[in-house]
């Protein structure tokens, strides 16, 4: 007769970074809005108090979830000249919030920027130093750029909430286009559904994104040459 053993597996050790990594794994997964410390605790397998040894509340917390983010931008040059530099950690930003759809939403509500955030930004004065930039016109470059620095920009449109299988929705949508001429003209000129002219399927996001990204590069690099 035999007798089988069974050995336990090791708990794996609690440390900030294996915290910050379930936070953002479940954020990804269910929303910022449902994250809260008892139900990240019941993810790691932990009490919630336990999560506090490793970070101070839930603002250190989405903090250092930010932080996470930001450490997946490609920080490499990408380029031989200070705008496709830029252009490419831009775009490897918007890269990283695109697979962290939260993550916008919780930078927008940080009060303060984390050692981490202010190094990512210094590091866009730098390229736009080394680009032959003058400091003067850094700063009205970043205000130009905005949160397009960090991958993302504040919508002129809301899709977020589509009404088009709404017959009610639909008719109304249809008496504001009647109203508003212009509207209408623009919406069936960039609508992306044919068989839809009217209402269409909405606007590329990441399209929209480098066109205003490339037309605020291109203004800089003018204004970068009248500075010569």
């Amino acid at each position: 007769m035999t007798t089988e053993t069974t050995t336990a597996q090791p708990r794996i050790p609690l440390n900030r970074e294996r915290v910050l990594r379930a936070a953002v794994a479940y954020a990804d997964g269910n929303g910022i809005d449902s994250l809260s410390m008892r139900k990240l605790g019941q993810e790691l397998g932990v009490e919630a108090m336990s999560l506090y040894n490793h970070v101070k509340n839930k603002e250190d917390l989405l903090n250092g979830m930010v932080d996470t983010v930001l450490a997946e931008i490609d920080l490499s040059p990408g380029g031989s000249d200070w705008k496709s530099c830029l252009r490419h950690r831009i775009l490897s930003a918007r890269s990283a919030l695109i697979n962290h759809p939260w993550a916008s939403q919780v930078i927008e509500s940080r009060k303060d920027m984390s050692p981490a955030m202010i190094g990512y930004f210094d590091g866009i004065v730098g390229i736009l130093r080394d680009g032959g930039f003058s400091l003067d016109l850094i700063h009205h470059a970043m205000h130009a750029l905005g949160s397009r620095m960090l991958g993302f920009s504040q919508e002129l449109f809301d899709e977020s909430d589509d009404k088009s299988d709404d017959p009610e929705a639909a008719a109304m949508m249809m008496q504001m286009l009647e109203r508003y001429p212009n509207i209408s003209a623009m919406l069936q000129e960039i609508s992306h559904d044919p068989d839809d002219p009217v209402v269409g399927s909405g606007c590329d996001d990441q399209t929209e994104f480098v066109f205003g990204l490339d037309l605020i590069l291109d203004g800089l690099e003018r204004l970068r040459l009248a500075e010569v």
